[in-house]
């Protein structure tokens, strides 16, 4: 039977997160899913992990390959992949146990080209909750872009690991992850994605972790004519989004902020905890079932 979902990734010298992060996949309720873990000519001991996950779980798929970045590992990978719905997990981050089985409910019962949830962002032991879309259910895509004209560099918008896709929109159209960014390579493949869907679900609960670690290309200090040069190279998949809705003419001045909007996450109000919080709160509930 082929897998309903297929899960995507990309490892490079994550010796150190990489079992969490795969661990928390396999822990997942919902079972019918592929792991295709691309190892991007890892030089540490990543490629032992992968191996030992790939032979006690046939669900663990091993892609291995030489290095040229994480946007080319998500290509392969998404050509080898076989499953209806496509989920993106950086290797340093992990997902709550429930998370694949609420994304596939939301889109399965709505029929959605894409889900989008909240997530949770980690520095050291701060948790913070994230989100932007303040309704739950579905939205048209005119509706997912006003919300987005409000914060275009919201991570909430621009990355891949919070939102679930649906994969025979991406072989139709050979959406790809561009190789010429560096950053904001997310964005770009969501953008051209949001061409071709149009019922959108949002999940206002954090189905994610992402963990913040300093030194990493979106914590360093680019500068802003780099900023500009990248977000001009983005623009016209920007644009083409407004004009197809009819959007583009009406709020050309307000568009164009997109140049200027760097890079942030919205924090919920009141949000901010502990893992140890987490934990505790996860433990309680688990106890009343």
């Amino acid at each position: 039977m082929e897998a309903f979902v297929s899960i995507i990734v990309p490892v490079y010298n994550a010796e150190k997160t990489i079992e969490r992060c795969l661990c928390s996949i396999r822990n997942q309720t919902f079972k019918n899913f592929e792991v295709l873990m691309v190892n991007d000519g890892s030089s540490d001991h990543s490629m032992r992990i992968l191996n030992k996950f790939a032979e006690q779980d046939p669900r663990f798929i091993i892609i291995d390959k030489s290095n040229s970045g994480v946007s080319d590992s998500r290509n392969i990978a998404m050509e080898c992949a076989c499953g209806k719905y496509f989920q993106f997990v950086d290797a340093d981050d992990w997902l709550p146990s429930d998370s694949v089985e609420m994304l596939v409910n939301a889109a399965t019962s709505s029929s959605a080209d894409m889900v989008i949830c909240d997530y949770r962002r980690v520095i050291n032991h701060m948790i913070t909750t994230k989100g932007h879309i303040d309704v739950s259910g579905v939205i048209t895509k005119k509706q997912y872009a006003e919300y987005m004209m409000k914060a275009p560099a919201n991570y909430y918008y621009g990355v891949m690991w919070n939102k679930f896709y649906r994969a025979d929109l991406i072989r139709a159209h050979h959406i790809k992850c561009p190789l010429e960014l560096q950053w904001c390579e997310d964005f770009q493949f969501n953008l051209e994605f949001l061409q071709y869907a149009d019922i959108i679900y949002v999940l206002q609960e954090p189905l994610y972790y992402y963990v913040k670690t300093k030194g990493s290309l979106v914590d360093s200090n680019i500068d802003f004519a780099k900023t500009v040069q990248t977000k001009t190279l983005l623009f016209d998949y920007y644009r083409n989004l407004y004009e197809s809705l009819d959007m583009y003419e009406a709020n050309r001045l307000r568009l164009k902020t997109f140049y200027i909007d760097f890079a942030r996450d919205k924090v919920k109000p009141g949000s901010a905890n502990t893992l140890e919080t987490f934990a505790a709160r996860r433990n309680a509930k688990s106890a009343v079932k």
